[in-house]
């Protein structure tokens, strides 16, 4: 375990610490050697995040979100932008599963609501790209995935690393995939799950310590490609997700998105021109009823909101729980071989163990 900064975690470090957050895991993984497309081999999943575990979608929670390199996806956000509220799941998969995702999400919450009445679903789902180590344009995410991830939403203890969303991600030139943190401040919990698949390895810091340059490609080869012009060092995404319990309003979920971005930054993250780096900040410290009886149904609805000047305790948070989760991410993967005998090695713990206790500027 390496703790990254100051601050205390929940007791799990995880996104779960924020109380009623469930995530649930479908991971897919089968076949080995060349690339044959639309049967393998497949290095993949499906991720997703529920804001409070209730099942159909009658109390939304005000959102944000922030965009710092736009080479992505994450759908819904017109509407989160546009009312200030999520009312859905929240999706993560690879860049060519998203559809699926999405339709079996909004699936779900019509079968969970019902014949009663006619629903509409926009489910937020994010994506990074998997096709180093997976056939990815094999389409091998398929609805009952998703409904596996679904089912298996939970509090607690999060499985990280080559799991769900992530199980075909590369982070640094390192094996990535899924990573939660979470940090107390303010008297209240900002948790973060990231699906890390993006960075140079030469650009790696944890802790303030410039990892990747001190366990450089020499030491831990890259992913190598039989052809190197589909691999490309910086090119991959990054999907954050920041739950918090504090009662905040849609700009402030915004401006605690925004800090995500910060912790990927300390870890050496530049929101390359060819990545996609989005973020998204959900608040449950206010469940907005759609009910159509009693205060739900008033036309003044009572909220309550975090003073501005009271935010940069969880803005520190975000941003240490995000670098964290970054981290974790990158402890919990194992060395996998995917499409074509491609390896993505896992970062050494006990490396790096050793390159974070040398003394500054001193040999690693």
């Amino acid at each position: 375990m390496v703790r990254v900064g100051a601050g205390q975690p929940g007791p799990y470090d995880a996104i779960t610490d924020v109380a009623g957050v469930c995530v649930g895991h479908c991971t897919l993984i089968h076949g080995d050697g060349a690339l044959d497309r639309g049967n393998g081999p497949v290095r993949t999943g499906v991720t997703v995040v529920l804001p409070h575990p209730d099942g159909v979608w009658d109390q939304p929670v005000f959102a944000g979100s922030h965009v710092l390199n736009g080479n992505g996806e994450l759908t819904g956000l017109a509407w989160v932008s546009e009312s200030g509220t999520l009312t859905s799941p929240i999706g993560l998969t690879n860049t060519h599963s998203v559809g699926v995702v999405r339709d079996t999400l909004v699936a779900i919450e019509v079968e969970s609501r019902g014949q009663a009445g006619e629903h509409w679903s926009l489910p937020v789902v994010g994506e990074t790209w998997d096709g180093v180590l997976n056939d990815c344009d094999g389409f091998h995410v398929r609805p009952e995935h998703v409904r596996t991830a679904y089912a298996a939403a939970a509090g607690g203890p999060v499985a990280q690393g080559n799991v769900g969303g992530g199980t075909g991600m590369v982070c640094h030139g390192f094996k990535g995939g899924i990573g939660s943190a979470s940090r107390v401040a303010g008297g209240y919990t900002v948790g973060v799950l990231v699906q890390a698949n993006h960075g140079r390895r030469d650009r790696l810091s944890v802790d303030g310590v410039p990892v990747g340059r001190l366990i450089g490609a020499g030491e831990v080869p890259l992913p190598s490609p039989p052809d190197p012009s589909t691999y490309h060092e910086g090119s991959g995404s990054i999907i954050g997700i920041v739950a918090t319990d504090a009662p905040l309003l849609p700009h402030q979920c915004i401006r605690l998105a925004q800090r995500a971005s910060l912790g990927v930054a300390r870890t050496g993250g530049a929101g390359e021109n060819s990545s996609g780096d989005i973020f998204f900040a959900f608040a449950t410290g206010n469940r907005l009823s759609t009910s159509a009886t009693g205060e739900a149904a008033a036309a003044v609805r009572t909220v309550q909101m975090l003073s501005n000047d009271a935010l940069d305790p969880l803005f520190y948070a975000a941003i240490e729980a995000t670098e964290q989760a970054i981290v974790n991410a990158l402890l919990a993967a194992q060395t996998m071989t995917g499409r074509d005998g491609i390896t993505a090695h896992r970062l050494p713990p006990d490396r790096l163990a050793e390159v974070l206790a040398a003394p500054a500027g001193g040999p690693a």
